[in-house]
């Protein structure tokens, strides 16, 4: 079996359980996958249908030109329909979106133009004003606007909902999703609540976005928005995608809260997602006191983190913004460059000419001294060199005669501060003592590394 082409490859996603961000959420949370589609984004779903929709209506002529204003994950979608096709791609962007993102779709052989994000959305230079602009102005030009073409929503009501529903034997209870264009939201929520009227459906939304408020009060309030960090959710305009009368809540997250759940989400589940992933998440989890054992909860995982590698997965950005402060480090991260390698030791009853041989072959400057597996005392190069000084025939005697008192033992979740406390002239090391294996121990040079 073969596919005629890529297009022939999107959907049918998978289903994947979460563990260990959701351990302490009474409900079984599964994750809609959506970066298996081939342009690794649920936005190429809709992308097809808009265009094939576009297509039947005479809208879109052979040959023609494609123009929309994106956020990236649509114009991916977008790019490969006009590959797979023979269409011009030209997408707008606002400069707020990651630079991987516009190097993909020229990569793809879109054109991308650049324009300011904190403008209002009928103001001439926003992405949305720019797209309409250069439709108006470029002959067999078509503007699929995302935002209000029901298209995107019937792609969601045609396949991601009944995916979900077939995945899940009908027992899902919560969809959670964030809320951008609104069509995935609104597709997926008509078809499950066609099935199951109890489905409750929570979209998730940002702060300066004008969604939630709009929802609980009809008031579209331009004070509510401002510019915000968050790629994919939230907006200053209101979609004809979103059908609020489907969706049951809206909750809000902060930048700070969607990106570092994001970044959780690679570390502690292995699912490597974007932004709209982590604030969904992050969102459920300021709600998780609504939930039950017996509740079976869909989140659906809009695009891939490879998107985000200069921002969210970027230390260094994280920190300019707040989000990511520096950890102190403790024992265990002080270990990690030596972790793997066996503790070097030294018997009280052996001579100290074995130690100095010891010390030679692993380039070390300390041991713990040890009898039967304890550790009973220390031995240091300054040591052995005052008692060769004395005299050279020191060499043959016992470790026990010129051994040092045992190097103090900290835990591994010890600071920096409290190691540094123990050693001192008269101590060079410590022993950490470390649950997940054996023992291991920090010296002067080791916390001169963490402190550079």
């Amino acid at each position: 079996m073969y596919y005629n082409n890529i297009l022939e490859t999107i959907g049918n996603t998978p289903l994947v359980k979460l563990n260990r961000v959701v351990a302490d959420i009474d409900a079984t949370i599964l994750a809609k996958l959506e970066t298996f589609n081939p342009g690794n984004s649920i936005k190429d779903r809709m992308a097809v249908k808009m265009i094939e929709d576009a297509e039947a209506a005479g809208t879109l002529k052979p040959g023609g030109t494609i123009i929309e204003g994106t956020s990236g994950n649509t114009g991916m979608g977008l790019a490969l329909v006009a590959i797979a096709k023979g269409y011009k791609l030209i997408c707008t962007m606002p400069d707020k979106q990651s630079k991987e993102k516009i190097d993909i779709l020229r990569a793809m052989g879109a054109e991308v133009v650049v324009t300011p994000t904190n403008v209002a959305a009928d103001d001439p230079r926003s992405y949305y004003s720019v797209a309409k602009k250069l439709n108006e102005d470029i002959p067999d030009s078509y503007y699929p606007n995302q935002y209000d073409n029901l298209s995107n929503t019937k792609a969601h009501y045609e396949t991601t909902g009944p995916e979900i529903w077939e995945q899940t034997e009908g027992k899902i209870t919560h969809l959670v999703v964030g809320v951008g264009t609104g069509g995935t939201i609104s597709g997926v929520s008509k078809y499950l609540k066609e099935q199951n009227p109890n489905v409750k459906v929570w979209g998730i939304d940002t702060y300066g976005s004008v969604f939630k408020k709009y929802h609980e009060t009809g008031e579209f309030d331009e004070s509510e928005i401002y510019s915000y960090l968050t790629e994919g959710i939230g907006e200053d305009i209101l979609p004809d995608n979103v059908e609020f009368n489907l969706i049951d809540h809206f909750e809000k997250v902060t930048d700070k809260d969607g990106m570092l759940m994001t970044r959780r989400l690679a570390r502690e589940e292995g699912i490597f997602v974007g932004n709209s992933a982590g604030s969904a998440i992050a969102g459920l989890r300021q709600l998780k006191d609504e939930l039950s054992s017996d509740d079976l909860v869909v989140v659906i995982f809009h695009d891939h983190g490879s998107r985000y590698v200069g921002k969210i997965f970027n230390d260094d950005w994280m920190r300019d913004r707040g989000f990511l402060t520096k950890e102190k480090p403790r024992a265990i991260d002080l270990i990690q460059a030596h972790k793997d390698r066996k503790l070097i030791t030294v018997s009280r009853d052996e001579k100290l000419v074995s130690a100095i041989e010891k010390m030679n072959q692993f380039d070390i400057s300390q041991m713990p001294v040890t009898n039967e597996g304890d550790f009973v005392g220390s031995l240091d190069d300054k040591t052995i060199f005052k008692s060769l000084q004395q005299n050279h025939e020191n060499r043959h005697k016992s470790i026990a005669e010129i051994m040092g008192p045992p190097y103090p033992h900290v835990n591994a979740n010890s600071t920096v501060e409290e190691i540094s406390e123990l050693i001192d002239r008269n101590n060079q090391a410590v022993i950490v003592d470390n649950d997940d294996g054996p023992p291991h121990i920090i010296t002067l040079y080791d916390l001169i590394e963490a402190l550079k």
